[in-house]
């Protein structure tokens, strides 16, 4: 009978994100290239793996369809020139869907079925804007189960302004431009770039590389904020300068067991401490990372204030900020996207778990002080993810408390 065992994040990439859309750099890429290019950018940076040692690979994607259908995890391992002794599965709980596929596959590893699993996400939102073609059960408004404008993030967000009226334009607003200017300051301090893969790209002008992220505004005011239309309502309070915008991208990550990462030379750049999904009112999604985080600090024996480093996504300033009230932190608390977020980066749906946690990995490596952080996210329809991790820097990494 297999053992349990430790589950460790070895490595992650990610394609530099692109803006969604006609005008984006990867209006004339396919998606199920992206996930391509982050899989072999991983066996590459990770040569001691050998590919026939991959157990598994998990690909999410939030609208499987077209070029970024047809069993994700399966196609883009085979495109990856992975053996075909290796499966894949396409996985999907929207903007959670790589985290899904992380904890997930990473369960696999935990009760001892899996050895090493890659898994990631991909969103060409472009090509594939959500809930593109879907078809939602007439029962879900007849029944008043939820509310007509409920799949609307936009919507979802602006009622979290009515919800807590002290999270306020002005406040969302400032989370905006902070985020814009800590990715910059990132970037300058070449932090982001390391986990990056290059993509070439074909656009009417002739061949070029996608080497950074497109959607960065570091200029970005708060007088330039506060002139933004409020596209969900009518004297609203989302903007697009305290949203993320529409996102093309994807991200891998190489996930193992302690004792499989040992054997094979690989890093250990996180140990996976525990993992939460939670359900609440699609109305207010932006809440899910509340109690799901409280859920993932309850069965790790943790308190918030353990907790040294959070990677929370920024689908909307007002979401961030309802559960830093909620937790008692500051607005601009340093633990809280040292680097940034995807207000600046952007948010390709199924893509973005990873890319938190890849951040996390990296930031770990330059904190040994801190043991323990957080990569969170809301998800649509109502739901919130949290995965919690432990420093293998720390001196009391592997300890108990």
């Amino acid at each position: 009978m297999a053992e349990r065992a430790d589950v460790v994040f070895v490595d992650g990439v990610r394609t530099p994100f692109g803006r969604a859309g006609e005008k984006g750099m990867y209006w004339n890429t396919r998606a199920d290239d992206l996930a391509v290019k982050t899989i072999t950018g991983l066996l590459e940076r990770n040569p001691s793996l050998p590919p026939a040692r991959v157990d598994d690979v998990a690909i999410a994607a939030t609208t499987q369809q077209g070029d970024q259908g047809l069993t994700l995890g399966r196609t883009a391992a085979i495109l990856a020139g992975l053996p075909m002794s290796v499966p894949g599965f396409a996985i999907d709980r929207m903007c959670a869907g790589a985290m899904t596929a992380v904890t997930t596959t990473g369960s696999g590893i935990g009760f001892g079925q899996y050895d090493v699993v890659i898994a990631g996400g991909v969103e060409h939102m472009g090509r594939h804007p959500m809930g593109l073609d879907a078809d939602p059960n007439p029962r879900f408004l007849a029944e008043k189960l939820v509310a007509a404008d409920a799949l609307n993030m936009g919507n979802t967000a602006e009622r979290l302004h009515d919800r807590f009226p002290e999270l306020t334009k002005e406040r969302a607003d400032r989370f905006g431009m902070l985020s814009q200017q800590k990715v910059q300051a990132a970037y300058d301090a070449g932090n982001i770039q390391p986990d990056l893969v290059q993509v070439a790209l074909r656009t009417e002008s002739g061949w070029g590389l996608a080497t950074e992220d497109e959607g960065r505004r570091p200029e970005t005011t708060m007088e330039g904020l506060a002139t933004l239309k409020t596209p969900f309502r009518p004297h609203g309070r989302v903007t697009a300068g305290n949203a993320s915008p529409l996102t093309d991208g994807a991200t891998a990550a190489i996930l193992a067991s302690s004792d499989a990462a040992k054997e094979l030379g690989l890093t250990t750049k996180m140990r996976m401490v525990s993992f939460a999904f939670a359900g609440v009112e699609p109305e207010v999604m932006g809440i899910g990372p509340i109690p799901s985080t409280e859920k993932a600090l309850k069965r790790a024996g943790l308190d918030i204030s353990d907790i040294g480093l959070f990677e929370l996504n920024e689908a909307f300033a007002v979401q961030v900020l309802s559960f830093l009230d909620h937790f008692g932190i500051a607005d601009d608390d340093e633990r809280v996207n040292p680097w940034g977020g995807a207000i600046a980066i952007g948010h390709p749906l199924a893509a973005s778990g990873v890319r938190l946690m890849l951040q996390l990995a990296r930031q770990f490596e330059q904190r040994p002080d801190v043991r323990y952080g957080v990569t969170a996210m809301c998800v649509g329809l109502g739901q919130g993810g949290t995965v919690i991790w432990e420093n293998p820097h720390h001196k009391r990494y592997g300890k108990g408390r």
